[in-house]
């Protein structure tokens, strides 16, 4: 089982979930999107004719020189199935290069319940716990003033995120063989928990909101926790099929060759 096999088979797993995440991201997500939009225009309409009518947020490209503009129709179908498809296809293909180099790393764990491990890891470590600390924002949200702290925040907090993951897995394997796996998973999850809550803490808060409405914030950030858990759910789910598949086939040809080369 090559890293080539995982990472061809991490790219059909994110491939084929990413069109899972745009049927929820299209039915559940994108109404909420139009609401917020229908928010911003009339804070728009409503502000006095000195201000701005626009916070930075923009839902239809066009350039100033006259370039061609994409409707609210087109953003909300085929340009956002095209971004859950590259961005899903990138993604599988990380986590299945992620779960290459674990696998015959994570004890007695098969490849396919490392696979499984790894998306598991990669979903909390990757996206929930930043998602959690700085969640997602709709249109008409947050000043176009502050959008460069607000980013380099997020990816300070995914960052440290992402080395207290690797640092807790590399734990878990030094204590395992001392300690055992319940007592081992209470150490590396609870090592893990300590370092990015008290990251979070830490970390500035962004409370940008003003009047917008609770009920559409909920809904859109409820909305973009199920679009993105499903894509990480499909690709864990194709590519643990995928590769148990592989290793079962595999395990067969090594146990024929045995077989033959005893006779």
């Amino acid at each position: 089982m090559t890293p080539r096999a995982f990472l061809i088979r991490g790219l059909v797993a994110g491939f084929l979930a990413s069109f899972l995440a745009f049927a929820v991201a299209y039915t559940v997500g994108e109404p909420q999107v139009d609401a917020a939009i229908a928010v911003e225009e009339a804070n728009a309409a409503a502000a006095p004719a000195d201000e701005p009518a626009s916070d930075g947020h923009s839902h239809s490209h066009a350039e100033e020189d006259g370039g061609t503009e994409v409707s609210r129709q087109n953003q909300s179908t085929w340009g956002l199935l095209t971004g859950l498809v590259a961005v899903g296809t990138a993604l599988g293909g990380v986590v299945g290069l992620a779960a290459a180099f674990a696998m015959g790393r994570l004890g007695r764990l098969t490849p396919g319940q490392s696979t499984a491990l790894v998306t598991a890891v990669g979903f909390v470590a990757f996206w929930l716990v930043p998602f959690f600390k700085y969640p997602a924002t709709p249109p008409a949200v947050g000043s176009g003033d502050t959008i460069g702290d607000r980013t380099l925040w997020y990816f300070v907090v995914l960052a440290i995120s992402l080395v207290s993951a690797v640092g807790a897995v590399a734990l878990s394997r030094r204590l395992l063989p001392r300690f055992g796996a319940y007592r081992t998973v209470l150490a590396s999850v609870g090592g893990y928990a300590v370092v990015v809550t008290v990251t979070a803490l830490a970390m500035p808060t962004s409370n940008e909101l003003g009047d917008f409405p609770a009920d559409v914030l909920w809904y859109f950030r409820l909305s973009t926790l199920f679009t993105n858990g499903v894509l990480w759910l499909g690709i864990g789910v194709i590519l643990v099929g995928l590769i148990g598949s592989l290793h079962q086939r595999e395990s067969l040809a090594h146990a024929r060759r045995e077989m033959a080369a005893n006779l």
